[in-house]
C-alpha cells in the first residue's frame, strides 16, 4: 500500500463499510478489500482504479466533523476565489473550527438563516451547525443532526471546488484529495498545489 494514505490518525481505526454506513454516501467501485478494511486501504484500492469521486466520499465520510467542516471550509474558499473576502457564513463556520463551542455554533446558525438563497457558502455554516451534533442552538440543540449531513456536505462541496479549481482535472481532484489527507495526518491542510496544476 502507497505511504500516501498512512498516518491517518484523525480517522477511527473501523472498517472503512461501517464509516460509510452511517452517511448517505455510497460508492460507486465494486471493492476487493474485504468489508473489515479500514479507510487507507480502501482509498488505496480506489486509487488504484482511479476512482477519485468514491475517494472524496470516502474520506468525507471519515473525518471528524471538525475536521470535515474544515475541509470544506477550504474547498468554499476555492468555490469563492482568492478575489473574493470570505463571507459571513464561511467566517463563522472557520469560527466554529477553530472553536466548537454553543457560541459559534449559534453564530453559524445566524449566518445561515440570513445568507441569501444564491450563497454557496451557506453550505458550510449548516456544516459547523450540524458538526455540534445537534440541529441548531437553542430549542434546537435538543434534536440530533441528520446522519451524515457533515459527510454529504463536505464531499459536496469539494466537488463544488473541483470545477473552481481549473487546471487539469486529475490534479485538481489529488490536490482536494491531498488536503483532505493531510487534515487527517493533524495537518491544516493548507498544502501547495503541484507547480503546473492550475490553468
Amino acid at each position: 500500500m502507497s505511504d500516501r494514505f498512512e498516518g491517518l490518525k484523525k480517522i477511527p481505526e473501523v472498517p472503512a463499510a461501517r464509516l460509510l454506513a452511517g452517511t448517505n454516501l455510497k460508492l460507486d467501485t465494486k471493492l476487493e478489500s474485504p468489508a473489515s478494511a479500514g479507510v487507507s486501504v480502501v482509498l488505496a484500492e480506489l486509487a488504484s482504479h482511479e476512482a477519485a469521486i468514491d475517494m472524496i466520499k470516502l474520506i468525507a465520510a471519515s473525518l471528524p466533523p471538525r475536521e470535515a467542516v474544515w475541509w470544506g471550509c477550504l474547498a468554499m474558499r476555492d468555490v469563492l476565489g482568492p478575489d473574493v473576502k470570505p463571507t459571513p457564513c464561511l467566517k463563522a463556520a472557520e469560527a466554529w473550527v477553530f472553536k466548537p463551542s454553543e457560541e459559534t455554533q449559534a453564530a453559524a446558525h445566524r449566518a445561515s438563516e440570513a445568507a441569501n438563497p444564491t450563497d454557496d457558502s451557506s453550505i458550510v455554516a449548516t456544516m459547523a451547525v450540524f458538526g455540534q451534533g445537534t440541529l441548531g442552538p437553542g430549542d434546537l440543540k435538543e434534536h440530533p443532526a441528520p446522519d451524515g449531513a457533515v459527510a454529504a456536505m463536505a464531499a459536496g462541496v469539494n466537488l463544488m471546488a473541483l470545477e473552481a479549481l481549473g487546471g487539469d482535472l486529475h490534479d485538481a481532484v489529488d490536490y482536494l484529495i491531498d488536503r483532505a489527507l493531510d487534515i487527517a495526518r493533524g495537518g491544516n491542510g493548507m498544502i501547495e498545489r503541484k507547480a503546473g496544476a492550475e490553468a
